[in-house]
């Protein structure tokens, strides 16, 4: 066997990780030992709130939670696992459980509800289905036979990894995807992902920009011509669907398409073949159809601007790409791996960011996400004079520092504000009411009214 073999037989066999959530520290001992004797790695947590903090990090592959805990109880944790981690099963357990109980819980989504005391055989065929329906894939460290088909795509988000678990199944499918990221997120490395990890994956991938190709080419250039359809026209062109044959098709941009060129995209997905400009015979196609946008397509559907019909047609399965700022986590890993490839592209010598530098990137705003980042570091590659990156240059890369993210204490202390100048104006400066709206005592709020400098009479000049 091979080193690169041997190492993906290793990957194969890592136990899957179960984080295992009650406030009976007993019934959390037993319950490990009988995951660990079962080939599971058990990671424990004694209340919902402390399996939140653990979530991003431990990322595993199914939750057990008790049902009844002190404070967030198990379907208070699952609905919050549910809206963050939406591929993540979760089994839930109780000494108290009902019909009405189970029967809502599987409703909203929880893959198992057991009764105490359970039997550990049962509990154990419920963590296997579990795992195999939802492919065990939590995170980018579990341990898959390959991940070559994610390679390029630098994360340890657990946002991102979440998009990318659900790629991954959708990439077994011939069903169209649908994208939705902001410009730079990097919609296309996705699609690109998809289709490797795809049974198409050996066949060609073709990414065309529908907003940059002037209107009156777009479709010679997707569906082809032939010699002499149109004044340049001097040999035949056979187009990006039959180039990407077999394989997949990336329509990025699509809600820059033209209303008259979507009408014949969407006969070309009904019937399977194409027209090529200035021929009679159709040319049958089969190709896999991923697209994407920036623009919010409900908006423009409902101004006439895209076809409800293509929409459904294009949307069949959709991911949210997470922009920048979502992923902050992300901005170090993607930041030195930038650095290393351009200085090598420049031939300098660059060890990195100095640490106050770091911090400026990592709280800086991002509009123009993951591009924008790989620009201004390619711009201080190009102007740096040390190994290591200050804090100056990065400072004056990116120019504008008013919409940095704020200082935990800044942000407590904004939102504090807001909210007491927000109470006020409903209640018109009636302190008595504002205060049982806050839930504080007409004394307390009055010392938070003037820590923040506010007086109450100036909203009941408001009044009328």
């Amino acid at each position: 066997m091979t080193g690169a073999a041997a190492t993906r037989e290793l990957q194969v066999e890592l136990p899957k990780k179960i984080l295992v959530v009650d406030d009976d520290p007993h019934l959390l001992r037993l319950l490990s030992i009988r995951l660990q004797t079962a080939g599971f790695e058990p990671v424990t947590a004694e209340s919902a709130e402390a399996a939140l903090a653990k979530l991003p990090a431990v990322r595993p592959s199914l939750i057990i939670t008790d049902l009844r805990m002190e404070g967030m109880n198990g379907m208070m944790l699952f609905d919050t696992v549910r809206s963050r981690y939406p591929l993540l099963p979760v089994i839930i357990l109780t000494a108290h459980g009902s019909i009405p109980e189970a029967v809502e819980a599987t409703k909203r989504g929880v893959f198992g509800f057991l009764t105490k005391p359970f039997d550990s055989q049962i509990l154990l065929e419920q963590v296997r289905s579990a795992l195999a329906v939802s492919g065990g894939m939590a995170g980018a460290d579990e341990g898959e036979q390959n991940n070559e088909w994610r390679a390029h795509i630098l994360t340890r988000s657990p946002l991102m990894e979440d998009v990318l678990s659900r790629a991954r199944l959708v990439a077994a499918s011939e069903a169209s995807v649908f994208i939705h990221g902001e410009s730079g997120s990097g919609k296309e490395l996705l699609a690109q992902a998809i289709h490797k990890a795809s049974p198409r994956a050996d066949k060609p991938f073709v990414a065309v920009n529908c907003g940059a190709i002037p209107e009156a080419l777009l479709e010679s250039e997707l569906f082809g011509h032939r010699r002499g359809a149109f004044t340049g026209a001097t040999k035949d062109h056979e187009g990006l669907f039959l180039s990407a044959e077999g394989g997949t098709l990336f329509l990025d941009e699509i809600g820059d398409m033209p209303l008259p060129l979507q009408v014949k995209l969407l006969r070309v997905l009904q019937e399977r073949q194409v027209r090529p400009v200035g021929s009679t015979r159709a040319v049958p196609v089969n190709v896999r159809i991923i697209s994407a946008t920036h623009r919010n397509l409900s908006e423009e559907m409902v101004a006439g601007r895209f076809r409800e019909d293509l929409y459904y047609r294009l949307n069949v399965v959709s991911l949210e790409l997470p922009s920048l700022s979502e992923r902050r986590e992300d901005i170090p890993l993607l930041a030195n791996h930038f650095l290393q490839t351009l200085a090598q592209k420049y031939d300098k010598t660059l060890s990195g960011f100095a640490s106050d530098a770091m911090e400026r990137l990592v709280s800086a705003p991002w509009p123009g996400n993951v591009r924008q980042l790989y620009n201004l570091v390619e711009q201080m590659v190009i102007l740096s004079t040390t190994p290591v990156v200050p804090e100056s240059l990065v400072q004056k890369a990116l120019r504008d520092d008013s919409t940095d993210l704020p200082a935990f204490a800044d942000a407590r202390r904004d939102f504090e504000r807001d909210y007491l100048v927000k109470l006020l104006q409903i209640t018109q400066g009636n302190v008595s009411q504002a205060a049982r709206l806050a839930k504080r005592n007409r004394t307390e709020f009055y010392k938070l009214l003037n820590r923040h400098d506010i007086n109450p009479t100036v909203f009941k000049r408001m009044e009328g």
